[in-house]
């Protein structure tokens, strides 16, 4: 299974990634453990990513690009993989199919996580972080024990300055300019499945896998 995960911030990819991942027995691939992992190994990849970020700039997407097609050149991806955060915009979209067509290994399947906007605003304004270990709760659907410390560590819980109302409507402005698109590209490929990523982790998992599992006509 060779699969791109698509949404929104808020969508759940993250949480949904590992759980297809795992069933489906490929690995997760997002973009952030790339950049943690060549800038860690001081690749010539990740040197070149830090000299940008290092000036405080974006790193390029000709930099990301390339992390992204060494990393499918390992052999851990033969049997198929899932990728998260990347391609983010169509031209991203563009380079990902060239490096698959290379070795002949298309994107089987696009699954977009739907959610509504209103749902997106209330998940994350509501999304309180560990200020020690980085856990997430949240004031609604996962309360901490003690109102304010984290259950793990007993660490203070902050709201983030990306998970305030103003900042995540503008993502959400970013990611309907940039990324939205990717759909319609994967549309006109024919390989787009899209799923309400509403309800439950579990449900939200399951319906993706049996959309999956209709789409491949097999018993995934």
């Amino acid at each position: 299974m060779r699969l791109v995960l698509v949404g929104p911030p808020g969508a759940g990819k993250g949480t949904q990634a590992v759980n297809l991942a795992s069933h489906f027995a490929i690995p997760h691939i997002s973009t952030g453990d790339i950049f943690r992992s060549n800038l860690k190994a001081g690749t010539p990849l990740g040197l070149e990513a830090k000299s940008h970020m290092d000036r405080g700039e974006l790193v390029p997407d000709e930099v990301t690009n390339k992390m992204v097609k060494d990393r499918l050149s390992k052999d851990d991806v033969k049997p198929g993989f899932l990728l998260d955060g990347f391609p983010r915009n169509v031209v991203q979209a563009d380079v990902l199919k060239a490096i698959l067509e290379e070795k002949k290994s298309p994107i089987e399947a696009a699954l977009e996580l739907v959610v509504d906007k209103n749902e997106i605003i209330n998940r994350l304004s509501g999304r309180r972080t560990c200020k020690n270990c980085q856990r997430a709760f949240h004031i609604q659907y996962e309360k901490p024990a003690k109102d304010g410390l984290c259950d793990g560590c007993g660490g203070d819980l902050y709201q983030r300055e990306d998970d305030k109302e103003e900042v995540i409507a503008r993502r959400l402005e970013v990611y309907s300019e940039q990324t939205a698109p990717i759909i319609d590209f994967y549309a006109r490929e024919g390989v787009l499945i899209s799923i309400p990523a509403m309800g439950a982790v579990d449900e939200v998992t399951k319906r993706a896998i049996d959309a999956l599992a209709a789409r491949s006509g097999s018993n995934a």
